[in-house]
């Protein structure tokens, strides 16, 4: 049976997990779990980067104790975080997006090129934390930078000290042509962003390089880490087991990703103004989506309660089977209203907006469950609606992948709210897409998307939701 290892960074959690490929499908397992927990220092909200690369050797070293003939390791995460480097120094703790400083860098790069126009260059939604905007930020580091390191791409360099920009991740830049999938020397430029920064591009399917010698020694065994969909959600499209192109999907997570996969961009005046974004994807596809919070609702609110003096730790099945029990009028916000995207008290800040807005407020936790899950799951419907006249890719079935397609209600109700079935899973749909680009590049399993969906498919056959009434 031949393997590789997938490290699956996310944004409150990393993971690693063992492909292997016999007889034309895949088995996973996980061998490896760490948390991802910021930290606030005087200097803002930052990422524990060395934690997570220390998670990550925990769990490569026991994936080559369990699979001792890796082929090779891929490294995904979440988007638009960087590190500046000068050398094989990184200059600062990279900070976490959702770091407050960046309201500065907004106002400081459309004061030279207006949304209107980035759009027309990069193709990007409107998200403050993209990384030209904190890039935007960092002037007085910038100037003494050699190179910029993406998260997944720093992992890699960690391991390989080669340094590369993965395609799909570099797309959330901003500072990627979405045409020509080059970078934009000339926006860079004039946005104070020196070329020499900006690595070498790579595609998925691309070897980076060797293990360091001193990393193959703590491992306990050597391969190649290979280029994946990096972005994690670029891996988590790549395993939607769509079997037809009249689908839209929803990588749902932290944040909900729903959208649509298209063989071009969508660069209309109706696109920009709708703030969808177009993300490159895995064989040159584009992701064609809108972000929506996602579960940050609903786990930032369950923090919020365990925070409280005396407070127990919340059982979210118990908590989800109160909401399915609601019964009578919820209030429903908009969950994509930037009020919610601070860490803090998400609980207080759905009551004030329901209050605001003439909604009911929610009197109990059941309640409050319910209203964000109905929230989430309006807010998914109408994305998909929007994703739909905007591509003209007709949607006759979602997909719900990622941790959300283990939400029941929230399925239910996304299926209700569109009119149109759900067919949810896999649940760890990042890593397969990560695990499978690996395959296809050892030889394991061959084909294009739609092969490669059809494994998915084969393997993890997702649960079907009707519409009611």
């Amino acid at each position: 049976m031949s393997s590789v290892a997938a490290v699956d960074l996310g944004a409150t959690s990393g993971r690693v997990i063992v492909g292997r490929f016999a007889d034309g499908g895949i088995q996973m397992e996980t061998v490896g779990r760490f948390p991802n927990h910021p930290v606030r220092t005087p200097s803002g909200l930052h990422w524990d980067l060395l934690a997570l690369y220390r998670g990550a050797l925990g769990g490569l070293t026991e994936a080559f104790r369990r699979a001792p003939g890796l082929a090779s390791i891929g490294i995904d995460s979440w988007a638009v975080d960087y590190a500046l480097m000068r050398g094989d120094r990184m200059l600062g703790i990279p900070f976490h997006y959702r770091d407050e400083r960046t309201a500065a860098g907004v106002e400081a790069v459309h004061a030279v090129a207006p949304f209107e126009e980035l759009y027309r260059r990069n193709g990007l939604q409107f998200l403050p934390f993209n990384t030209l905007y904190q890039l935007a930020c960092e002037r007085g580091v910038i100037e003494a930078a050699d190179s910029l390191l993406l998260v997944p791409d720093l992992f890699g360099w960690m391991l390989t000290g080669e340094k590369a920009a993965e395609r799909t991740n570099a797309s959330t830049t901003g500072l990627l042509d979405v045409t020509s999938k080059q970078w934009d020397l000339d926006l860079a430029a004039r946005l104070g962003v020196p070329e020499r920064i900006l690595p070498p591009l790579v595609d998925p399917g691309d070897t980076i390089g060797s293990l360091l010698p001193h990393v193959a020694q703590e491992l306990g065994g050597s391969a190649p880490v290979v280029a994946v969909g990096s972005h994690d959600t670029a891996s988590a499209v790549l395993a939607v087991p769509m079997q037809a192109d009249r689908a839209a999907y929803i990588s749902c997570g932290t944040w909900g990703l729903v959208g649509v996969e298209t063989e071009r961009p969508v660069l209309t005046d109706a696109a920009r103004e709708a703030n969808f974004t177009n993300e490159g994807g895995v064989d040159g596809r584009t992701r064609f989506l809108h972000n929506v919070m996602g579960l940050w609702l609903l786990s930032e609110t369950i923090r919020e309660w365990e925070r409280e003096p005396g407070a127990e730790k919340i059982d979210l099945p118990a908590l989800l089977a109160g909401a399915g029990a609601v019964r009578g009028e919820v209030g429903i916000f908009d969950a994509n209203d930037p009020v919610f995207m601070p860490p803090g008290d998400m609980p207080g800040r759905i009551a004030t907006w329901l209050a605001e807005h003439d909604q009911p407020v929610p009197k109990t936790r059941a309640e409050f469950a319910r209203s964000i899950v109905e929230s989430l799951a309006e807010a998914f419907a109408g994305a998909v609606r929007t994703a739909s006249e905007l591509s003209g890719v007709p949607v006759e079935t979602i997909h719900i992948v990622g941790g959300g397609s283990l939400n029941e209600l929230l399925c239910q109700l996304t299926a209700d709210r569109a009119g149109i079935p759900v067919e949810a899973g896999p649940i760890e749909a990042t890593a397969i897409g990560n695990l499978l680009v690996q395959g296809r590049t050892a030889g394991f399993v061959s084909g294009d998307l739609e092969a490669l969906r059809a494994v998915v498919a084969e393997a993890f056959p997702p649960k079907r939701y009707a519409p009611r009434g």
